[in-house]
């Protein structure tokens, strides 16, 4: 939230604010998915795993490189919270950079990156059911970047002292210490920001605060990706269901998301699995 300002405005404030703003990374040379590529070789795909997420609750689920997955909504609006890993759990989903090269929601043809010294593509976005919801007068769009993950620390903070373990970190933390078999604590500190599947936010122009607003999603509504790398994701049903009152909470109507895994035929026409990336982390030295 912005402060009323201490301090008098100089005189050519205006002007100040009226310089144009600069991208900060230009992406002209960033190399694109072929989308087409990726389409074809849906045809004939099989599908070869499907993990059903209940409401308020985490599921994990493997998806080998070059397979496709998707998160649909089935039983009524519902946002899920996606952590990324490498299989291995070496490479982790960065939603920073993410946001830095994509904008603050993502859509067909963005991609999910991975955090250094790695940052290459785990996951590319092949569809998107809910593209045609654009921006809203509100500024607010589907699939953010921007929000981190409800948390048992943040809804403690808030409601003096409350204890709520159904939080989408804390669901995230169980469900991949179980998927790997890690303690608690172990997970937890691998448990990572995330991609809010279906969920509509964006930041107030007055006062910068993120904000979110009733889900658009409907049930059939699907994200589908396709796995650059061999991944373990780990998805929360979010607590707050749609997210049109609140989350956090044992009020809200929410409802299971299902991942499906699908095995193509063969990989899209001219797909490599991408190299980790080339910088040769001498630092200067």
């Amino acid at each position: 939230m912005k402060p009323t300002p201490d301090h008098a405005a100089p005189a050519d404030a205006e002007a100040r604010r009226a310089i144009p703003p600069v991208i900060c990374y230009p992406v002209e040379t960033l190399p694109r998915p072929d989308l087409a590529a990726y389409r074809a070789a849906r045809a004939g795909w099989q599908k070869v795993g499907e993990t059903r997420v209940p409401a308020r609750d985490a599921a994990a689920f493997e998806v080998p490189a070059g397979h496709f997955f998707r998160i649909t909504s089935i039983e009524g609006p519902q946002v899920g919270d996606l952590n990324l890993f490498s299989a291995d759990l070496s490479e982790r989903f960065y939603s920073g950079k993410t946001r830095a090269l994509h904008g603050t929601h993502l859509s067909t043809g963005d991609r999910m990156w991975s955090g250094f010294p790695t940052l290459r593509p785990m996951a590319t976005i092949t569809e998107d059911t809910l593209d045609w919801y654009g921006f809203d007068a509100f500024g607010g769009s589907v699939h953010d970047v921007i929000g981190t993950r409800c948390d048992p620390y943040t809804h403690c903070l808030l409601s003096e002292g409350g204890q709520y373990h159904l939080c989408c970190h804390s669901n995230l933390t169980r469900a991949l210490a179980a998927a790997r078999g890690l303690s608690l604590s172990a997970a937890e500190a691998l448990v990572h920001d995330v991609l809010n599947v279906f969920m509509c936010t964006g930041f107030t122009r007055d006062t910068g605060q993120y904000f979110m607003k009733a889900s658009p999603v409907r049930p059939g509504d699907f994200l589908e990706f396709f796995a650059e790398i061999d991944l373990l994701g780990v998805l929360s049903a979010c607590p707050g269901g749609d997210c049109s009152a609140e989350h956090s909470s044992d009020a809200a109507a929410c409802h299971p998301l299902l991942v499906e895994v699908y095995r193509p035929v063969a990989p899209p026409a001219g797909w490599v699995a991408p190299a980790v990336n080339g910088y040769d982390r001498s630092h200067g030295r």
